[in-house]
């Protein structure tokens, strides 16, 4: 079973792109790459997966279904991690990149890839979902606020880009399941502003295939308790299961959509 991180580009199509691996004792990094449009980015997972068993995770709103305004899951982000800064940019049909990101996603479920709102763990198959790297960090690496590298000044973004290569090092190998990196594994960080957005793009990649590959072990159960447990010792997994609900209910919304619509089915 292969775990693709894709941090999409909406608008550029510039792509930060990781392969990971199930092993026997948990995962192993294959490739951290970089491309230029979403057409590369798509012959890059057609590359990497073939016809085997996989999950995309894309850094991108691929199921749109409201016309104007905000999703659900994107409106529950903002509740449950807006204190964090990791509330997320608000997607509906009247955005530029709208059309573009769907037909990302129809392209994955023409080759297969299913949308894994929910999933049964450990079970093989072609998934893809939408994962969202800055609530992610929050929760694996125990962070009070999201690590800032995505905008300000450069010396500033470089010295957070720097923390967040640091605690993927220090902590994906210590969860579970494993994934064994080192200093050599991850890109070094550039001195120049476009050099350094293609890394920061790769470890985004990285960040939301771990996340994926996180999900397909465990399934909804285990990252309701975890996600609880990460915004308030208090909060009961029945409560943040509302946000898995809001993004099943919107999936299937979309999908309904999608097969109503001959304007944006495949």
């Amino acid at each position: 079973m292969r775990f693709l991180g894709i941090d999409l580009g909406w608008q550029s199509g510039g792509s930060g792109l990781c392969c990971l691996e199930s092993t026997a004792a948990g995962l192993k990094l294959v490739t951290l790459a970089h491309c230029d449009s979403r057409k590369a980015a798509l012959a890059w997972i057609e590359a990497h997966t073939k016809d085997e068993p996989a999950l995309i995770a894309v850094d991108a709103p691929t199921l749109i279904p409201n016309q104007t305004g905000m999703r659900l899951c994107d409106r529950l982000t903002h509740r449950y991690f807006g204190k964090y800064d990791a509330g997320c940019y608000p997607a509906n049909r009247g955005r530029p990149f709208a059309e573009a990101l769907i037909q990302f996603g129809l392209a994955l479920e023409a080759k297969g890839f299913r949308h894994a709102s929910t999933i049964t763990p450990r079970a093989p198959g072609r998934y893809q979902i939408e994962l969202f790297p800055h609530p992610a960090t929050i929760h694996f690496f125990k962070l009070d606020r999201i690590l800032k590298y995505k905008k300000g000044r450069l010396a500033d973004r470089r010295q957070e880009l720097e923390k967040l290569r640091h605690y993927q090092l220090a902590t994906f190998p210590q969860l579970c399941p494993q994934l064994p990196i080192c200093e050599a594994d991850l890109p070094t960080l550039p001195t120049t502003g476009k050099a350094l957005k293609a890394v920061e793009d790769q470890l985004d990649g990285l960040t939301c295939a771990y996340a994926g590959a996180h999900w397909w072990w465990w399934g909804l159960e285990r990252n309701c308790q975890e996600v609880a447990a990460t915004l308030n010792p208090e909060n009961e997994p029945e409560e943040i299961a509302l946000l898995f609900d809001a993004a099943h209910t919107q999936t299937q919304t979309a999908l309904s959509q999608v097969a109503d619509n001959p304007l944006i089915a495949p």
